[in-house]
């Protein structure tokens, strides 16, 4: 083969390989807002961990395709919105609201950018979306039930307390979104189904936790169901009180009742999370938020502490701890 016609066989070669690796964009990192509800990484971390593992686990790795920004409100209501901003001036390109506080502010800055809620009561009636079914805008996400469950919450602490006559619920963190407290009137009325006597006490700050069971215990009541995102990270404070003060208490949220909760009954809040980075996961692969139905519950979770149990003399019925998904002993 004479020098020119290898040269050019050469050139024509090496040109498809040139075209490929022309052509071969440099893969994108995802960037993912993420506006928590507690005041740093450490208060989040059950969660937080669950949520990074779920991008992991779908193949997000950090530092090499997804960037994380993690911003801690610490349950003040003005922080939201310059928080909520500062990701939206970071063209995230994708937002996850952990609360309804969280997925207002996100929705009055940006209709554009995708966000995914997570621990929302009622989205439709906070005005997020427009049905479950379509959320006609940039949201979507997980719907907590709450109203719905506070039949079974009393019904299942009046088992596990055979002298339960009367019921406190100590509820906090004041929203912005309509209905954020409506459980506190679906309690009494499950109370007054189950002929209780109820009473509702607000817990303004995490120093009124402790009186609030102190107070309780003068008052004769029986047992507490508590609620709220303040009180859940304060939850080993909450958890000393009601021991200190001999309370059976219950929560909606499985992951306070190893603090010194007696039970709980709620959705699957890790869960949850998972689900979240799933949806995550399809809007930046192209999907469209509006074409995501918001998810609901289906299944439940119940845990039961028996070191508490025993602690307050409690001898849980056998019915209860064959229904209870975990069992703490």
């Amino acid at each position: 083969m004479r020098r020119r016609e290898f040269i050019a066989l050469l050139g024509t070669t090496a040109l498809p390989w040139t075209l490929t690796a022309r052509a071969e964009p440099r893969r994108k990192i995802a960037k993912v807002g993420v506006l928590w509800h507690a005041g740093s990484a450490e208060e989040e971390r059950e969660y937080l961990t669950v949520l990074v593992k779920a991008f992991s686990d779908l193949g997000y790795i950090e530092g090499k395709n997804v960037e994380f920004l993690h911003k801690f409100p610490a349950e003040q209501l003005d922080r939201y919105p310059v928080l909520a901003r500062e990701l939206v001036e970071s063209n995230v390109d994708v937002a996850i609201a952990v609360t309804a506080n969280g997925a207002v502010a996100l929705k009055q800055i940006t209709s554009t950018i995708p966000i995914v809620f997570v621990i929302v009561p009622d989205p439709v009636a906070n005005g997020l979306v427009a049905s479950l079914a379509h959320s006609g805008g940039n949201l979507t996400g997980l719907a907590l039930v709450l109203n719905d469950l506070s039949g079974k919450i009393l019904a299942l602490l009046e088992e596990a307390v055979p002298s339960l006559s009367s019921v406190a619920v100590f509820w906090d963190s004041p929203v912005r979104v309509k209905g954020g407290m409506r459980v506190v009137p679906a309690l009494a009325a499950a109370a007054k189904a189950l002929g209780l006597a109820f009473r509702s006490i607000e817990i303004p700050a995490p120093d009124a936790i402790e009186p609030a069971f102190a107070q309780a215990q003068i008052d004769h009541v029986d047992g507490v169901v508590v609620i709220g995102a303040m009180l859940f990270n304060e939850r080993a404070r909450v958890g000393v009180a009601a021991l200190g003060h001999r309370m059976p208490t219950i929560t909606y949220i499985a992951e306070m009742v190893p603090y010194g909760l007696l039970m709980s009954y709620g959705q699957d809040f890790p869960d949850y999370f998972r689900k979240a980075a799933g949806y995550a996961d399809r809007i930046l692969r192209g999907a469209k938020p509006a074409d995501l139905p918001v998810e609901q519950p289906t299944r439940f979770k119940q845990v039961i502490n028996l070191k508490v149990a025993k602690a307050l003399g409690l001898a849980i019925p056998s019915s209860l701890l064959v229904t209870a998904d975990e069992v703490i002993e």
